[in-house]
């Protein structure tokens, strides 16, 4: 077993968490409490996170002050923390031990037989959810991390016996470069978080160094349909299992994907060149059929018997904030997206326009003013897709206005949009102008899923 860095601390120590909040830093600190530790954290708002951790008996303080920090044996902070939190300064003015939340993840991984991570530009959540109700069918007990919520484990997070780990490994800041997979998936590689990476160079090195991380025993799956994907794996002397839909040559194969008369999408599962099973899923899109592909063959690598993944994967209806249905208003359907990248917004719209009756209407809020700079003119060609467009404000997230790019820029550039500042006006002006049978779809990683919930009500 590898060195653990958090063998120093006692099985009952105590460990405060800035940012707790956060859908993973909570996940972390239920893990912890399994592990036997004390857990303590802080973050900006009450939520109804913050209040679940308290019902688990973590102490939680809202707002950031030093006075929270009070003697523990480690202080774990997000990558978002800047770095003169009064909390994380208190903390290294004392030689208190310090870690990435990622770091921490990394160490925790150490003491499970099978982490498998799941990397990739898009993709993550809903791989992760589908391998997760998969293992969940095969009765593994597997703890799962999750960056969306799933009704079937009831959030975000569920901490399970100590062999199989089930996570997404994001690639933020190279975060994932923490990590110690036995099994990785890599479902695509594009340019993205250019506010930390230079360029699609830089993100395909930091994959490879990624890939170099997995277990010898293990082996690293990839979507062969993705060119950066195999870029990323072309050098890295270990097992490599490929999936995809383009070509017959992959391990795991996928054709013949159609809507059958229940409204699911049924689609041919190949191993090895042979045929193996048919698969029936409630999700839509190619996307979401290499997605299923991906989990598919992750599955049967850990060598769960091919009918007890049909099970879990037909099991999969969709996790929050991915295509999620809230409802109907006036006699048009609402629907809530996560999707940020161009890429995503594309798939999203076009699985959109494959079964709506009538006009699809996308409400995108753009997130952070780097992406939106990065990706103008692939934000408006993909947007276009949509019959209307409404462009909301940027959501900032964790970047300041710098006055080079707006909102009403990405707006001039997409036909049949309207760019308007407010959400409630924004519900007010789809009430007015949507019709019976359209579509109404929120877009983004921000939050602009309160239009769809105030248009519900």
């Amino acid at each position: 077993m590898k060195e653990n860095k958090l063998a120093g601390i006692p099985t009952n120590g105590y460990i405060h968490m800035i940012g707790i909040g956060g859908i993973s830093m909570s996940a972390l600190a239920h893990m912890l409490k399994f592990f036997g530790y004390r857990v303590s954290g802080s973050d900006r708002t009450e939520t109804r996170i913050t209040e679940s951790l308290k019902a688990a008996g973590v102490e939680v303080c809202i707002g950031h002050s030093a006075d929270a920090v009070c003697d523990p044996d480690l202080v774990c902070y997000t990558a978002a923390i800047p770095k003169d939190n009064p909390e994380l300064v208190k903390a290294r003015s004392l030689g208190i031990p310090v870690m990435e939340r990622a770091e921490l993840l990394g160490e925790l991984m150490k003491l499970y037989k099978y982490p498998v991570a799941v990397a990739g530009t898009h993709g993550k959540t809903t791989t992760t959810s589908m391998l997760s109700l998969v293992l969940l069918e095969a009765n593994l007990d597997p703890t799962i991390l999750v960056g969306g919520e799933l009704s079937q484990i009831g959030g975000n997070y569920k901490i399970g016996a100590k062999d199989y780990l089930v996570f997404e490994a994001c690639e933020y800041v190279e975060s994932f470069l923490h990590f110690n997979p036995y099994i990785s998936i890599i479902t695509n590689v594009e340019e993205d978080h250019l506010d930390y990476f230079s360029g699609i160079s830089h993100i395909i090195t930091a994959f490879e160094r990624f890939a170099r991380l997995n277990s010898p025993d293990g082996c690293i799956i990839v979507c062969s349909d993705d060119k950066n994907a195999m870029t990323v794996v072309q050098n890295i002397k270990k097992n490599v299992v490929k999936y995809g839909l383009i070509s017959r040559n992959n391990d795991f194969f996928a054709e013949n994907a159609h809507f059958n008369a229940s409204g699911k999408t049924e689609v041919d599962i190949f191993e090895h060149g042979e045929f193996a099973i048919k698969l029936e899923l409630s999700v839509h899109g190619d996307h979401n059929v290499r997605n299923a592909l991906g989990a598919y063959a992750a599955a049967r690598t850990l060598g769960i018997d091919a009918e007890t993944v049909k099970r879990g994967l037909e099991a999969f209806g969709g996790t929050k904030r991915r295509f999620e249905t809230l409802g109907e208003a006036n006699g048009f359907t609402v629907i809530d997206d996560y999707a940020h990248h161009p890429t995503e917004i594309k798939s999203t719209l076009e699985t959109a326009k494959s079964i709506a009756k009538g006009n699809v209407w996308c409400i995108f809020q753009p997130h952070t003013y780097s992406r939106t700079k990065a990706f103008l003119g692939e934000f408006a060609e993909s947007l276009s897709i949509a019959d209307r467009t409404i462009v909301a404000d940027v959501y900032p997230a964790r970047e300041k206005y710098d006055g080079t790019i707006h909102s009403c820029d990405l707006a001039s550039l997409i036909h049949n949009s309207v760019y308007i500042n407010d959400l409630d006006a924004i519900a007010r002006y789809i009430l007015k102008n949507a019709q019976p049978g359209d579509t109404v779809i929120t877009m983004g990683a921000g939050d602009v899923f309160k239009v769809g919930y105030n248009l519900v009500k």
